[in-house]
């Protein structure tokens, strides 16, 4: 594309993404390794990605990378095109041309765009962009070792036993999303009835303390069953605290704390619904950070 005072600014290309994780490494504190980086910046869902974002360059130098993760949604009956915003870096003393980044983006015809994890000088700039705000109220509740009754209850996490549980949509989002390297896997049973529900890692304040739940397929029977999935988290994975937001999962869960500043979340779209935004194929599965 076109050159702007000597820094260059193109889609980033399959040949592209060794050089783009190379930056976001030694440029990002919380990202992942040089092979983490690669292996997210191609999604494991079938989907023709036109980029995987935009990068600057000078010379032979990246210089600034913006990420994009792109997909094909059944919405109402109707497909419809989604690109989510992701990793955006750029060298401090270049941070005059980090616009030109977003800008190729969104210039992109015929895409809802999300972005779930805007820092917090770009979440002006979104507004000012036409991004809405999602409501992301979310209760911390603390993973307790609860005492398991009788209650028919079964968790359910290797991966041949997930298939053999789901059927139909919920199959079809767990086949994309099963190698995506944040994402995490659960389905929760009660007599007929059954709850995918998906995670990930997450870190507040540099601590590695916390999961995030991204998807549960039944609010209702994972409101029932929640203190099983909160003493798994525990004991399978070692973690103490779940950040539940709550257009997620439903209900607040006791006992449990509303975050007073929960992290935002956007998007812009000329005809979808807050509710109708959710967070599959997006890098909240394929970043570990």
């Amino acid at each position: 594309m076109a050159d702007n005072a000597g820094v260059a600014l193109r889609p980033i290309a399959d040949a592209d993404i060794p050089r783009a994780a190379e930056f976001l490494t030694a440029n990002l504190k919380n990202g992942g390794g040089r092979e983490s980086w690669a292996r997210s910046m191609t999604p494991p869902w079938a989907e023709d990605q036109p980029n995987h974002g935009f990068l600057l360059e000078e010379g032979d130098r990246v210089i600034g990378v913006h990420l994009a993760f792109y997909s094909t949604r059944v919405i109402n009956g109707q497909p419809e095109r989604v690109c989510n915003l992701a990793a955006w870096c750029v060298l401090e003393t270049h941070r005059q041309h980090g616009l030109r980044l977003l800008r190729a983006l969104l210039r992109q015809k015929g895409y809802h765009f999300t972005d779930f994890s805007p820092s917090g000088n770009v979440v002006p700039l979104n507004l000012r962009l036409r991004f809405a705000m999602l409501d992301t109220a979310t209760n911390l509740v603390p993973n307790l070792p609860w005492p398991i009754g009788r209650g028919g209850v079964r968790l359910v996490s290797k991966p041949n036993e997930i298939v053999r549980r789901l059927d139909g949509v919920d199959l079809e989002i767990y086949r994309d999303h099963a190698k995506a390297i944040a994402a995490r896997h659960l389905v929760v049973t009660l007599g007929e009835e059954s709850c995918y529900v998906m995670f990930r890692r997450d870190r507040r304040k540099r601590l590695p303390l916390f999961a995030s739940i991204i998807h549960v397929s039944d609010p209702g029977l994972f409101r029932r069953t929640a203190r099983h999935v909160y003493r798994h988290l525990l004991l399978r994975h070692g973690v103490p605290f779940t950040l539940a937001e709550l257009r997620i999962v439903g209900s607040p869960q006791a006992p449990s704390l509303r975050l007073r500043s929960p992290r935002p979340k956007m998007y812009r779209s000329p005809t979808l619904r807050p509710d109708q935004i959710d967070y599959l194929y997006s890098e909240l599965a394929c970043v570990a950070w």
